[in-house]
């Protein structure tokens, strides 16, 4: 069984963020197939004999999606700002927690859940 390290994770969840911010600025066939080996956890052998393609083919979908996401992100820093705002609110829970305060953690789980 293959080990994944968690820079491994973090590599995943980094590109599902990607996804989820940028997909629907792809291609029909390109979201399909990032869809399907990101969120799905399909490999790239399980794409290629699904959609009747070569390894190769599929794995060279991927591998544009994932530059042309990269690409947007450069461009727009959505998910940066999305991280960002993200750990700033984690840290006032975590301050609000230290001082007791109720109303403010709830405040911030509502967010976090909104995000």
């Amino acid at each position: 069984m293959k080990k994944i390290t968690e820079s491994k994770i973090d590599e995943i969840e980094y590109n599902a963020l990607l996804f989820d911010f940028y997909g629907s600025m792809l291609t029909g066939d390109q979201a399909e197939v990032f869809s399907e080996h990101i969120m799905d956890d399909l490999t790239v052998s399980e794409i290629a004999q699904n959609r009747g393609v070569t390894r190769q083919a599929a794995s060279d979908i991927i591998k544009r999606t994932r530059r042309i996401l990269a690409d947007y992100e450069d461009k727009l820093h959505l998910v940066e700002r999305f991280l960002k705002i993200k750990g700033q609110v984690e840290r006032i829970k975590e301050t609000a927690g230290k001082a007791g305060n109720d109303e403010i953690i709830a405040l911030t789980d509502e967010i976090l859940e909104e995000l």
